[in-house]
């Protein structure tokens, strides 16, 4: 896989043979030929839907939207695409000035630095609160841990 800036991800797995997973993060970026291929958004439902969270980062919840994961309830995502998630979904609550939203089972956050937010957001759900903040001490980051 080349994605951008030339980075070369050489995964273990395909899409179709893959092993359950457990946490779906969904990442953003310029995803406009993932939300016309059918394959990709199957692949999103259909592993979702086993998966115990979904998460999206900056226009991923896009994705989710658009394979019918999001279909209602309170969402964000990068403050520039917020307009444009809205006008798209009109069924989904797209809210600014946060940088993430817990909806239980689905999450979403803002732009890049918020999914890094909202991962340790993971971490402390499944994990506990003293694991989050000793992850973020040791990535050096500031972790804004009460804006979902």
């Amino acid at each position: 896989v080349a994605a951008r800036g030339g980075l070369r991800i050489h995964p273990d797995w395909k899409l179709g043979n893959h092993p359950l997973a457990d946490l779906l993060i969904i990442p953003g970026g310029d995803i406009s030929e993932q939300m016309d291929d059918p394959v990709v958004l199957e692949w999103i439902r259909r592993t979702s839907a086993t998966a115990k969270l979904t998460a999206s980062v900056c226009t991923g919840a896009f994705l989710l939207a658009a394979a019918g994961i999001l279909r209602r309830g309170r969402v964000t995502t990068h403050h520039e695409d917020q307009t444009r998630l809205a006008e798209q979904f009109p069924e989904l609550e797209v809210v600014g000035n946060c940088r993430w939203v817990d909806q239980g089972r689905y999450l979403t956050s803002a732009g890049i630095s918020a999914g890094i937010d909202v991962s340790l957001h993971l971490v402390e759900r499944r994990f506990g609160r003293e694991l989050a903040l000793a992850t973020a001490q040791l990535m050096e980051f500031d972790w804004q841990a009460a804006t979902g």
